[in-house]
């Protein structure tokens, strides 16, 4: 793993909802559209040349949160800071000059590629729009992030449909890498693929840090491959973040009751070895209406009066690990 640098990035109480659609009954009593929570109150850093892993289970805010980050949603409250910036008061250039700093990677790549458009336009429409080299510079500096992704120079002259699921993953980094981030935020990107190409995807993610320096948040619910791949990672659960910590350490002693949940869930590479921890029960509440005091006393077995009345900080523990429980250290 690359060697951290300073706090680049530092997300300061984000929170995010989105209004629903009045019902019927609604218009009738007059009552205001329901409101969902996606994101509360989330706060972390990140520092140069760091991968900070975010997990949870689906629904729990992760892909809003990366959204957030880039800016392709209206922050509600909160800061971003970049590099000593704050990112929300960014108008014109300093916007501009910021969304090519922090770039995204999505999770389906059919999505994000113009499907009208061959691998070079793609790639060269960004390399453009952001000026960053000459026009008659960009079918080499295309030939040259191709390269770097490792794909044939040719493919610049194929459309996205002609490449497989893995393939058309490597275009979308190669489009990203194009203007030449400081961050890179990865979400959910080898869910739609093969194992084996997840494989090659992850170590092309590694490489690229290494080579170019990058910061990576790399969002998924695959806890074995943010186990190897993250120096730190910070689990999710209803919009809020309850457990940051090193990966190792997190790996080894969780001390949020869902944490120890998810890790006892995820498959077991010792055949007939069986966790020692209780698998995550039950269903998550409604973002909608989400439980008052602790949001995971629904499903935790070791829940008391006050995780259910009094809802826990996230407090640091030790180093930078924070974890959101009343109970963190006899969890250990």
């Amino acid at each position: 793993m690359t060697e951290l640098g300073e706090t680049q990035m530092r997300v300061i109480g984000l929170s995010k909802s989105f209004a629903r659609s009045r019902s019927p009954l609604d218009w009738a009593s007059g009552r205001p559209a329901a409101r969902l929570m996606a994101v509360r109150d989330v706060s972390f850093d990140v520092a140069k040349g760091e991968t900070l892993g975010i997990v949870g289970e689906s629904g729990c805010g992760k892909s809003t949160l990366a959204r957030c980050l880039v800016r392709l949603l209206d922050i509600e409250q909160g800061e971003i800071i970049f590099e000593g910036e704050n990112a929300l008061a960014h108008r014109g250039d300093a916007r501009r000059s910021y969304n090519r700093s922090v770039q995204m990677v999505f999770q389906d790549p059919n999505g994000s590629l113009n499907p009208r458009m061959t691998v070079g336009e793609c790639i060269g429409e960004a390399l453009a729009v952001h000026a960053v080299v000459a026009r008659a510079e960009i079918p080499k500096r295309v030939r040259a992030l191709l390269d770097l992704v490792k794909l044939p120079s040719d493919a610049a002259n194929r459309c996205p449909h002609e490449f497989s699921g893995g393939q058309r993953q490597r275009i979308a980094i190669a489009r990203a890498l194009a203007v030449e981030p400081a961050c890179l935020i990865a979400d959910e990107p080898l869910s739609a693929l093969d194992v084996s190409v997840q494989a090659q995807i992850v170590n092309l993610f590694l490489e690229l840090q290494t080579r170019l320096g990058l910061t990576l948040i790399f969002i998924t619910h695959d806890l074995r491959l943010v186990h190897h791949l993250a120096h730190r990672i910070a689990v999710m659960y209803l919009g809020r973040i309850v457990e940051i910590g090193p990966a190792r350490q997190l790996f080894a002693t969780p001390r949020h009751p869902y944490t120890q949940g998810l890790i006892a869930s995820a498959p077991q590479l010792v055949p007939r070895r069986l966790s020692e921890r209780e698998a995550v029960s039950g269903e998550a509440p409604s973002p909608l209406a989400p439980p008052p005091g602790c949001a995971f006393h629904t499903r935790c077995r070791r829940a008391a009066d006050i995780c259910r009345e009094a809802r826990p900080a996230l407090d640091e523990r030790n180093g930078k690990w924070s974890v959101a429980c009343h109970f963190a250290e006899s969890q250990a």
